[in-house]
């Protein structure tokens, strides 16, 4: 009888285990960190970021109408994803730069923060995501021939997603490295915003070399279209 029941109780416990549902795997969270567009003449002449954990330096190099940068920081936050920490690691985009009227979103990257210097000034960070962005182009174009066009490329911490337009101008994204092509976000941009508050716009002059193509309209409607984003978050 003892002996029964003894196998009685495995044959339950097993039937048991069967029934169980594993674990959900919890799911990643994929957002959207930073944009900039780059005129004919490789200046940058407009950025907005959402999720930064580290804002970048204004610059006194920075051409009016550009961005929207503040100098204040929390202290121990993390550089621009183009800066080496103590470790030497480069560290994840983060968030700043945001429409006056939208509230500051809280960050997404993990981890822990260090205690480091001041981040990089804007004029910089431009520099590196321009020549990133023309480096990874010219290889492209020597290793897959003159009609091959890059698009993006992700690392372990971020991706980038790169538009041109036909009149010479890049739209840069910079993303969480598991979402999917963002090219078809850049265009909407492009097609939407930055045809009716910038191109249409009389009071925004495309070439001058010495102001970005900032105005509330464009950074309002920019800010609405990528908060819309089911990858936005």
């Amino acid at each position: 009888m003892m002996r029964r029941r003894d196998v009685q109780g495995a044959f339950d416990d097993r039937r048991a285990q069967r029934h169980q549902h594993p674990p959900r795997e919890q799911s990643h969270v994929m957002t959207i960190y930073s944009l900039y567009i780059f005129d004919r003449h490789c200046d940058c002449v407009y950025y907005q970021d959402w999720h930064r954990t580290r804002p970048v330096r204004p610059s006194a190099n920075d051409k009016p109408d550009v961005h929207r940068l503040q100098a204040a920081r929390a202290p121990g936050q993390r550089e621009s994803i183009f800066s080496s920490s103590s470790g030497g690691q480069p560290n994840q985009p983060g968030q700043m730069g945001q429409h006056p009227q939208q509230a500051q979103t809280g960050s997404v990257v993990a981890g822990t923060a260090r205690k480091s210097g001041p981040g990089l000034p804007f004029d910089e960070e431009a520099k590196l995501v321009y020549g990133v962005v023309l480096s990874m182009r010219n290889l492209v174009k020597k290793l897959s021939g003159k009609d091959e066009q890059f698009t993006s490329y992700k690392t372990s911490q971020y991706g980038l997603h790169l538009y041109e337009t036909l009149t010479g101008y890049k739209f840069v994204l910079l993303s969480d490295p598991s979402t999917d092509s963002l090219r078809f976000v850049l265009r909407q941009i492009h097609t939407g915003p930055f045809v009716d508050f910038v191109v249409r716009n009389p009071l925004v002059e495309m070439d001058s070399r010495e102001r970005g193509i900032d105005n509330d309209q464009f950074r309002a409607a920019v800010d609405k279209h990528i908060r819309s984003l089911t990858m936005f978050n």
